[in-house]
C-alpha cells in the first residue's frame, strides 16, 4: 500500500515537472522563433529581442487593468502593435546598417550594439511610464486536476497557446510561397534573390513578425508571471541558447530545442537547486558549442 502511494507521489511530481518544463520552453520557443528568422535572415543580432517581449507583456498588463476584458481579447492587438513598431523600427535603423555594411560580420557587430542602445532605451523608457516594481494580475488562477497533476488553468493556456502559434507558424514557413521565399533567404540568400525572392520587401516583414513573436510571448507571460523593466534580458539569453542548440535558422529546430532547454530546467533545478537554473542553461550552451556547435537539429 505504502509503495503504490509512493509510486503515485512520484509519478504525480514526474508529471508536475514535465508541465513546468513544456509551459517554460513553450515561452521559450515563441521568443527564440522569432529571433531565429532575424538572426538567420539578416544577421540582425538583435539583443534587444527580450526588451520586446517587456513591453508586450506591461501592454497586456495595462489594457487588462483599465479596461477589465480578459488579456486574450488584447493577444491580437499586442501582435500587431508589436509587428508595425519592428517594420518601423527595421526601416528606421536596421534597413540602413544592412545597406551600409560590407559584410555580415559588420552587420551582426553594429546590430549588436544598437542592440544594447536599444535595450537600454526600451528598459529606461518602461521604468518611467511602469516604474519598476513587479507589475501582475489575477487572471485564471484557479487549479485543476488531472489524474494527481494539479495544474493552474493560466499555465495550461499559456502552454497550448504557445505550442499552437508556434506550430501554426511553422507550417506557414513549410506549406505557403511567403514560407518558402523566408526558408530560402535562410538557406541561402543570394540564391533566393536570384530567384526573384524580394528581399526588400521580406526583409522588413520578417523582422516584425519576429518583434511580434516576442509581444506575443509577452503577453501570454503577463497571464503567469509579474513583470519588471528588466525581465527581457534573461528571456533574450535563454532564445540565443535555444537558437545555438536548435541551429541558426532551423526554426523548427529552435521549437524543439525550446521545449527541451524548459524540461532540463524544470527537472534540473528540482534535483539540484533552483538558484542553478542559470548555470544549467549556460552549461548546455557550452557543451552545445563545444561537441554540436552547428545545433542538435540543423539540417
Amino acid at each position: 500500500m505504502c509503495r503504490a502511494k509512493e509510486d503515485t507521489m512520484n509519478l504525480s511530481l514526474f508529471a508536475d515537472l514535465a508541465v513546468n518544463g513544456l509551459v517554460i520552453g513553450g515561452i521559450y520557443a515563441v521568443v527564440a522563433i522569432g529571433l531565429n528568422m532575424q538572426y538567420g535572415l539578416m544577421r540582425i543580432l538583435n539583443i534587444a529581442h527580450g526588451e520586446f517581449l517587456m513591453i508586450g507583456a506591461f501592454l497586456t498588463f495595462t489594457l487588462h487593468t483599465v479596461t477589465g476584458i480578459s488579456p486574450l481579447v488584447f493577444i491580437p492587438v499586442v501582435m500587431l502593435a508589436s509587428f508595425v513598431l519592428g517594420v518601423i523600427l527595421h526601416r528606421l535603423v536596421f534597413r540602413r546598417l544592412t545597406a551600409q555594411a560590407k559584410s555580415l560580420d559588420q552587420v551582426e557587430e553594429r546590430s549588436l550594439i544598437i542592440g544594447f542602445g536599444l535595450m537600454f532605451i526600451l528598459q529606461n523608457v518602461a521604468t518611467l511610464i511602469w516604474g519598476s516594481d513587479l507589475h501582475g494580475y489575477d487572471f485564471l488562477s484557479e487549479p485543476v486536476k488531472f489524474g494527481g497533476v494539479i495544474v493552474t488553468q493560466n499555465r495550461l493556456l499559456v502552454l497550448f497557446l504557445a505550442l499552437l502559434i508556434s506550430i501554426f507558424l511553422i507550417l506557414l514557413l513549410q506549406r505557403t510561397l511567403i514560407g518558402k521565399a523566408v526558408r530560402g533567404m535562410l538557406q541561402s540568400p543570394i540564391g533566393a534573390q536570384l530567384v526573384g525572392v524580394d528581399a526588400a520587401r521580406l526583409n522588413p516583414f520578417v523582422f516584425g513578425l519576429g518583434i511580434a513573436m516576442a509581444g506575443l510571448a509577452g503577453a501570454l507571460l503577463s497571464m503567469i508571471y509579474e513583470v519588471t523593466p528588466s525581465i527581457g534580458e534573461s528571456y533574450t539569453i535563454m532564445a540565443l541558447i535555444v537558437i545555438t542548440l536548435g541551429g541558426l535558422g532551423s526554426i523548427g529546430g529552435s521549437f524543439m530545442a525550446a521545449l527541451l532547454l524548459g524540461m532540463i530546467e524544470s527537472f534540473g533545478t528540482h534535483l539540484t537547486n533552483p538558484s542553478l537554473k542559470m548555470i544549467l542553461s549556460y552549461s548546455v550552451f557550452v557543451l552545445i558549442l563545444m561537441f554540436k556547435p552547428k545545433g542538435l537539429f540543423a539540417k
